[in-house]
């Protein structure tokens, strides 16, 4: 059997050539681009080779300007437009067609839609967004399209009509929902990522607190307002809650760590028991039913697992050494990657769920570990490694064969790397440009983006959803 390309055809064994749809290619060539479908190593090995796309064609995707149907929608259609392409051009698996090769007259509505005028050899375009916008004092409506300008077919890929308040924050979410759609039907139903949010420890109102912004950078702003210092946010799998890590005084007026729950839909700090000792690095179960965390309730710092109210403690490991940063593996929920300086030095090890089987994922070489994150197939883990030449790095294992990327490279310290949903993006702080600020990059090390700027900024966590 022969792959068929744009426009061609395939022969099985004998059997009448057959035309391949343009947009069935689009679908398959994305799937083949994420690996995300192959089993166990194969999947691995062909994400390290491919990075993000390298040797697979992506779909060319060209954005129109969104005509504002009246000059009070000027604004607006014009940061629309921006924040679709922006999306797009970080989602990874696409290429975005420069404006500057577009035709003089784009299309507002799918009857002024010419494709010709995007198939020529400059642009080449394999889908074309484009749309409208209306707005009064009380709402904006954006109609917004995308066809496939290869297909015979006169059904739009994606089209949508959104309505609501005409302020920057809500036509900056439409932007992100639509980016979302065509991004979703290129990718075979995966969900994009320009809707999630990343949690951040800022201290630019003068103690550390839990912050969010828009996985873009957009809207940043507190959550907390403990006056303390709060570290390590993690949300639940269902978005709703962020366990995280905060200094308070107990009973006896002694400060220690403990774990804090934000609760996004109370929008507040709610109740969650106190524990002796200190208590801090809280991971999510897959299924929201339980929180892992380090804990000296038992004298050393072990990895204790309880309820997600807070109920029934469990102890998972007993080393005479300090274990945290507990990441569960989100596919199986069976193993859970944590650090450990049993050894001398801090190390990644991996064990059963119930803190069974523990092994060490030796590397090649000496160096700090810590920071591990597995990604959303449960096939990776990204961690933070200081090698004995060099400074904090990000790197990738494949835990099953040990197979090893960098990602970055002697740019600063690169530390705590959480994956986006998508499995094709990380978050990371980085000293980079001097002070502590979190960027985002492809899985493969490019497209580094910054997202902070002002203040010290670290510990980021993608949400979910």
């Amino acid at each position: 059997m022969k792959l068929a390309m744009p426009g061609r055809t395939v022969r099985v064994k004998g059997e009448a050539r057959v035309m391949v749809h343009r947009s069935r290619y689009i679908g398959v060539c994305i799937l083949l681009f994420c690996g995300l479908f192959l089993p166990g190593r194969v999947a691995a090995q062909a994400w390290f080779t491919s990075g993000t796309g390298l040797g697979v064609e992506k779909p060319r995707v060209a954005v129109a300007d969104f005509a504002p149907r009246a000059d009070n929608a000027k604004s607006h259609s014009q940061l629309f437009t921006q924040v679709v392409r922006d999306d797009l051009q970080f989602s990874g698996i696409l290429d975005l067609v420069s404006p500057s090769f577009y035709p003089t007259q784009a299309p507002t509505v799918p009857s002024e839609l010419r494709n010709l005028d995007w198939t020529t050899p400059q642009i080449n375009a394999n889908l074309v967004a484009f749309g409208n916008l209306t707005e009064s004092t009380s709402e904006v409506v954006i109609s917004a399209w995308a066809y496939d300008v290869r297909s015979s077919s006169n059904q739009a890929v994606v089209g949508k009509v959104y309505r609501g308040t005409p302020t920057d924050a809500q036509v900056r979410k439409f932007a992100h929902q639509f980016a979302d759609e065509i991004i979703s039907r290129l990718s075979g139903g995966l969900p994009g990522i320009a809707s999630t949010q990343i949690a951040f420890v800022s201290s630019r109102t003068g103690t550390k607190e839990i912050w969010v912004m828009d996985y873009d950078g957009a809207n940043q702003h507190p959550l907390t307002s403990l006056h303390t210092i709060s570290l390590t946010p993690r949300w639940s799998p269902d978005a709703s809650r962020i366990a995280f890590t905060c200094f308070e005084a107990g009973p006896t007026r002694v400060v220690s760590p403990q774990i804090c729950m934000y609760s996004v839909d109370a929008n507040k700090v709610v109740s969650f028991p106190r524990f002796r000792g200190s208590n801090s690095a809280p991971a999510w179960s897959p299924d929201g039913s339980q929180i892992m965390f380090s804990s000296s309730m038992g004298g050393n710092p072990e990895l204790y697992d309880v309820d997600a109210n807070g109920s029934r403690p469990k102890r998972l490991t007993y080393f005479n050494a300090a274990s945290t940063s507990p990441t569960w593996n989100p596919k199986t929920g069976q193993s859970v990657v944590f650090v450990s300086d049993r050894g001398g030095i801090p190390k990644l090890y991996m064990m059963n769920a119930d803190g069974t089987n523990t092994g060490e994922l030796e590397l090649p070489d000496k160096g700090y570990l810590i920071d591990p994150a597995w990604s959303p197939n449960g096939q990776m883990v990204a961690f933070s490694w200081r090698r004995p030449d060099g400074n904090f790095d990000i790197y990738i294992m494949e835990p099953t064969s040990r197979d090893i990327r960098q990602i970055t490279r002697d740019s600063g310290k690169n530390e705590r790397p959480s994956w986006a949903p998508d499995g094709r993006h990380i978050v990371f702080e980085s000293t980079r440009n001097g002070q502590r600020q979190i960027w985002t990059m492809l899985a493969d090390g490019s497209q580094a983006h910054q997202l902070t700027m002002n203040g010290h900024n670290e510990s980021p966590n993608w949400s979910p959803k």
